[in-house]
């Protein structure tokens, strides 16, 4: 458990490097492209690691693939409610929102991530290499963008940090859950648990990530997701 603890945290640390480069003269485009490098590794570790595990489940992995998708489409709508609907926009649109509903939403986002991690390590007994580089690329963009709002919404730096010092905390203590609710509870079906995960991240990717890497990143940004997919695929099969 302490494994999975560490490993949710490194994943999640890009959050602090995506609060470092905010700011710092990176261009709305090139975090826009690797926005889209982060979503391609995104779904090809979901394709190559998590589903591929649940398919002996049958109708049961399209099942909770779809009520994954459908707990993050309500949650998500409930953060949008509460001043959260642009917390992935990079350009920084958040000036009527709310801290709380980016810091909410940024949680929604990630412990799905986190859960998988745990629950990976839990089923295999090592981490997956794949899903750990793709979480951690793609919770880059979002570190700045997030960032970005959290400034335009009024947060200071320091405040700003903290948050996402925070939300590195609750991902890996989602990391530890996962791996506890498959160590520990012998009726869990890890697998599933998965398939379910990975149905909310799905609706994550084509919610934000990747209109937003579109918008900025241009036409470049379908190669850039393209390049992620691959590059994860070969870590997925080179083991």
């Amino acid at each position: 458990m302490v494994a999975a603890f560490l490993w949710g945290a490194l994943a999640a640390s890009s959050l602090l490097v995506g609060y470092l480069l905010a700011g710092r003269g990176l261009s709305n485009r090139i975090i826009g492209l690797i926005m889209g490098f982060g979503a391609g590794a995104l779904i090809s570790a979901i394709a190559y690691e998590l589903v591929p595990e649940s398919a002996n489940s049958g109708w049961s992995t399209a099942v909770a693939l779809l009520i994954g998708a459908l707990a993050f489409f309500v949650g998500d709508l409930l953060v949008d409610r509460i001043g959260g609907s642009d917390r992935k926009t990079i350009a920084g649109k958040q000036e009527a929102g709310s801290g709380a509903a980016i810091f909410v939403g940024t949680l929604l986002d990630n412990i799905p991530e986190s859960l998988v991690l745990g629950m990976g390590l839990a089923i295999g007994g090592s981490i997956s290499v794949a899903f750990l580089v793709a979480v951690f690329i793609s919770n880059l963009p979002e570190g700045v963008a997030g960032t970005v709002n959290l400034a335009a919404a009024g947060h200071s730096r320091r405040r700003t940090l903290w948050m996402w010092v925070i939300l590195v905390l609750v991902s890996a203590i989602s990391a530890a859950v996962g791996y506890a609710v498959v160590g520990l509870t012998l009726s869990a079906d890890g697998h599933l648990a998965q398939a379910f995960a990975a149905g909310a991240m799905l609706a994550m990717l084509t919610d934000a990530m990747i209109p937003e890497a579109y918008e900025h990143g241009g036409k470049q940004a379908g190669l850039a997701t393209v390049l992620g997919f691959a590059a994860a695929a070969a870590l997925s099969t080179a083991g």
